[in-house]
């Protein structure tokens, strides 16, 4: 077996075991007869703060639940596989600030789901790889796009059917994934920086320090040699 293709199942482990775990829980509220959703996030009120941590555990129903499963599992792996160095502080953080946001800002009801979290995953690989501008991670970006671009109308009440789906969580979770991607540019996966375009900054360089003396005849500095080393690894 390649490395590459033992990289992308170990990727696959945790989001498959996070995906478990939702079913497990949706199975037992089945089993039991219970609605867990008083677990979920009230804004505003102290009980509704446990919620922050247990909603996105907390699905409506089985449909709500399917939906969810799929991008669960693509985008988890996709960015534990291609953010390995950084994946974790990312999924934690986007796991947890859009219920903090959702808490303080939504409107009074339970909410419920792990759709902030898809959001901000989603959010966060499609603006990471436009920003590093690695070809690698630009071609997920537009993957990204082609698979779940329509996700974009679920942060708009007016486009959204069901008064019980919670846009608040899609919206926070999108910000939250824009916001991660901005701060977490210079960590993790950097697009490759060839030979030649070394060469091209030294030059500029070199013309940027001709142009100075010509504005500066009068200078002091004694002419002499530059030694530039480039390093490989």
């Amino acid at each position: 077996m390649s490395i590459e293709r033992q990289r992308l199942l170990h990727s696959i482990i945790i989001p498959l075991l996070f995906v478990i775990t939702l079913w497990m829980i949706k199975g037992a509220e089945l089993i039991f007869q219970i609605d867990l959703g008083f677990l979920g996030i009230y804004p505003r009120r102290p009980e509704g703060l446990p919620g922050i941590l247990l909603s996105p555990l907390i699905h409506g129903d089985v449909r709500h639940l399917a939906a969810n499963t799929i991008p669960l599992l693509v985008l988890g792996t996709a960015i534990v596989h291609f953010y390995r160095e950084i994946a974790w502080k990312v999924i934690v953080l986007l796991y947890l600030v859009p219920g903090i946001w959702v808490w303080f800002g939504a409107r009074d009801a339970y909410h419920i789901g792990a759709s902030g979290l898809i959001y901000g995953l989603a959010s966060f690989l499609f603006f990471s790889g436009m920003i590093r501008r690695d070809g690698k991670l630009m071609a997920l970006s537009l993957l990204i796009v082609f698979l779940y671009g329509s996700m974009v109308w679920g942060i708009f009440p007016n486009f959204i059917p069901e008064k019980k789906i919670s846009w608040e969580s899609h919206l926070l979770g999108m910000v939250a994934g824009l916001i991660l991607a901005i701060y977490f540019r210079k960590l993790g996966p950097q697009r490759k920086i060839y030979e030649w375009e070394l060469e091209e900054e030294e030059e500029e360089e070199e013309n940027k320090d001709g142009e100075r003396d010509k504005n500066n005849p009068d200078s002091t500095e004694p002419p002499g040699f530059r030694i530039k080393y480039t390093y490989k690894e």
